[in-house]
């Protein structure tokens, strides 16, 4: 392994738990507090999304539009953080967190591996506000995006925790764009766990570039990932007893 490369071994110790431990948005949704507590209770890392709301704090949401989540028409992006602290996820009790607010929560318990959503254009700000939310914070994170511009913004606005590209794909061209990629001096990858193996995985990993998975839902591609990858992020069952989540 490159000697200089970052102690990534916080990353790859346990499960990472897919937007939280939720049960498939049953009675815990996704990207809430209740999935994130109960990840931190069951000693799994935490991977979630982050977006920008309308006054430059980072909130924790997947999607772009608010309907699927909390039943409402409308761009998570127009509304502020207070606004969709407001609003319930899934008809429960949890409201859309802030990212200072999933910090406070974890405390640095376990680990987390955070998504920024990006969208090409209107990304100004996002990075910057990340990283300064990170100043005050102690515990491992890594941060990590499907877009370029956003990880080379990081990487402008001085972001010292490890970040990784986010990616899937099997065709040669999506090799050249993930290599490039990575030539921002990235420090590990989420890959599509239905895309392993592949040539270009299995050349970042003789790198020493640690890689862990997304999304394990099955035996299956829980095997996928011991084979070519580090790590699995789940969601569906629990990988400590193999039982699917009730």
């Amino acid at each position: 392994m490159n000697p200089t490369r970052k102690d990534l071994s916080w990353l790859t110790a346990r499960p990472i738990a897919h937007r939280g431990y939720h049960d498939l948005n049953t009675r815990i949704w996704e990207n809430t507090r209740s999935a994130f507590v109960r990840a931190i209770e069951h000693d799994y890392a935490i991977e979630c999304d982050i977006q920008i709301a309308a006054d430059g704090v980072p909130v924790v949401f997947h999607d772009d539009s608010l309907e699927r989540l909390c039943g409402l028409k409308g761009d998570v992006r127009e509304r502020t953080s207070r606004e969709l602290a407001q609003l319930k996820i899934g008809g429960t009790a949890d409201g859309v967190m802030s990212l200072p607010e999933l910090f406070k929560l974890v405390a640095g318990r376990v680990p987390l591996v955070i998504e920024l959503k990006g969208r090409a254009g209107e990304d100004d700000g996002f990075a910057d506000a990340v990283v300064e939310c990170l100043e005050s914070y102690n515990g491992p994170v890594a941060l990590m995006s499907f877009d370029d511009w956003l990880l080379r913004d990081l990487k402008a606005c001085g972001a010292t925790c490890p970040l990784g590209l986010t990616a899937e794909g099997v065709k040669p061209e999506t090799f050249f764009a993930h290599e490039d990629a990575m030539q921002l001096g990235l420090d590990f990858m989420s890959y599509c766990v239905h895309h392993l193996p592949n040539v270009f995985v299995e050349g970042q990993r003789r790198q020493g570039v640690p890689v862990i998975t997304w999304t394990v839902r099955d035996g299956a591609a829980r095997e996928l990932t011991r084979l070519h990858a580090d790590q699995m992020t789940f969601e569906g069952f629990d990988p400590d007893t193999t039982e699917e989540v009730a």
